[in-house]
C-alpha cells in the first residue's frame, strides 16, 4: 500500500490507445492511457466505463451528441452505450479509467487499435 503517482506512471510509458494498469480494486481495473485522434466505435453489453481527463479535452462521441469531457472531469459510459473518444487533432489527451477486469478494449469490436493485454506500471 504506497501512494500511486499518476504523472510519474504517466511518463512511463508513451503508447497511443494502449491503457497501462496501475491498480486493482476488488474485480475493478485502474488504468491510464494516452489517446490522440479517432478510436474506434463500440460498446461493453455488461461493463460500465469511467473516463476521467487529466490533461486535455475528451470528446466522448455517442450517436446522438458529443460531450466534451474537460481537464479535471470524469464521465461514466453506461453498459450497452456505444461511444467512441476521440482527441482534437494533434492534442495527446491523458485519462485515468475505471472498469471492470472482464471488459473488453473494444467490446465485440475488432479493430487495429483493439487491446487484449494491459501492461501493469
Amino acid at each position: 500500500m504506497k501512494p500511486i503517482n499518476l504523472k510519474e506512471k504517466h511518463a512511463a510509458f508513451h503508447q497511443q490507445w494502449h491503457p497501462h494498469q496501475i491498480a486493482v480494486v476488488d474485480d475493478m481495473q485502474v488504468l491510464l492511457a494516452k489517446i490522440e485522434g479517432e478510436f474506434v466505435w463500440h460498446a461493453h453489453e455488461k461493463e460500465d466505463e469511467l473516463f476521467q481527463v487529466l490533461k486535455g479535452t475528451l470528446y466522448m462521441q455517442f450517436r446522438d451528441r458529443t460531450e466534451i469531457v474537460r481537464e479535471g472531469e470524469l464521465i461514466v459510459i453506461p453498459k450497452g452505450v456505444e461511444h467512441n473518444p476521440r482527441t482534437k487533432e494533434g492534442e495527446e489527451v491523458e485519462l485515468l479509467l475505471f472498469e471492470k477486469q472482464s471488459t473488453a478494449h473494444t467490446g465485440d469490436v475488432t479493430h487495429a487499435l483493439t487491446q487484449t493485454h494491459y501492461p501493469k506500471i
